[in-house]
């Protein structure tokens, strides 16, 4: 079974993290800052109500991570490719003018992107909820795999994220990036020992100085643990993982939530407005006592990374 990539990773990193592209919360403040600690930062591009504002992030951004000098880390960003998004040709058009290193596909095929990605050299991910779809995204010739597991926040997974690597790194030893209930530089140490080769971490970052969540929002990951969280496909028609009180605040049953007929995840229109009090998180939510700039959580990371891998060479095994 291959157990390293063979791709190297995008950079040197300080933590092998990837700030995690999370709804109406990443914003280019978040993404910079990110970069600038030694994380790949992320956004998504619905997080844009229109192409011009699109245009404005990604330049931001750029002039961002360029001024946070040689040790910055490369960003990305999350386009979604379900055929739904109307706005994702012209999305794709200004990624193609700002050359982000590395973009990220959700909801979809990765095949839209890749001629475009490709051609400027950028790295394509995938993010996948299945070994299934992991396999069909493998076979466009992604650069790396997103594997989503059970305990991410927003649209999650249902597998143990250390039994999605095992079973990826059967048949992909490309770039393998795993995210699901990881809040903690021990986790990220686990889940790199089992092979992945980044972790990607939203919720962590949620509560951050520079996220775009508003105040209430963030006192509610604060003061909230797991067992406050439901997973259902009843809010966008894919499961994804809620915050139970914020379900209850906007009239919902959490117990009694019904897909709608079609997913709709255009970045256009009122997409934004239909959610943007209904608010999402991960299994990590249990770790978060308080606002932190990014800086400091990723040197929290960073201290518990170096922990968990001394305590590797320490054991004594028989």
């Amino acid at each position: 079974m291959p157990r390293s990539a063979r791709h190297p990773l995008p950079a040197r990193l300080r933590v092998p993290v990837v700030a995690a592209p999370m709804f109406l919360v990443s914003g280019p403040e978040l993404v910079v800052a990110a970069s600038a600690a030694g994380i790949v930062g992320s956004f998504p591009t619905p997080n844009c109500r229109t192409t011009a504002e699109l245009d404005e992030w990604m330049g931001t951004i750029t002039d961002g991570v360029a001024t946070a000098g040689r040790d910055a880390a490369p960003w990305a960003v999350n386009l979604v490719t379900h055929r739904s998004n109307q706005r994702l040709d012209e999305d794709l058009r200004l990624v193609a003018a700002h050359r982000p290193p590395v973009v990220i596909t959700a909801l979809g095929s990765p095949e839209p992107v890749m001629e475009t990605v490709k051609g400027y050299g950028g790295s394509v991910l995938a993010d996948v909820v299945s070994v299934r779809l992991a396999r069909k995204a493998a076979g466009f010739g992604v650069d790396g795999l997103a594997c989503i597991s059970a305990g991410a926040g927003g649209h999650t997974g249902h597998l143990s994220p250390f039994a999605f690597v095992s079973a990826v790194r059967q048949f992909f030893d490309g770039l393998l990036v795993v995210g699901g209930g990881i809040a903690d530089g021990w986790g990220v140490a686990g889940a790199v020992a089992a092979g992945a080769d980044l972790v990607y971490m939203g919720t962590r970052f949620l509560t951050a100085t520079e996220s775009m969540a508003s105040a209430d929002y963030k006192r509610m990951v604060v003061e909230h643990g797991p067992d406050d969280l439901v997973v259902s496909s009843g809010i966008t028609g894919t499961a994804a993982s809620w915050l139970r009180p914020s379900l209850i605040a906007n009239g919902l049953d959490p117990d009694a939530l019904t897909a709608p007929a079609t997913r709709d995840y255009n970045a256009g229109g009122d997409v934004q407005g239909r959610w943007k009090n209904i608010w999402a998180a991960g299994q990590g939510l249990g770790l978060i006592d308080g606002v932190t700039p990014v800086k400091a959580v990723v040197d929290d990371l960073v201290t518990e990374y170096s922990a968990a891998t001394s305590r590797f060479t320490d054991l004594h095994l028989r």
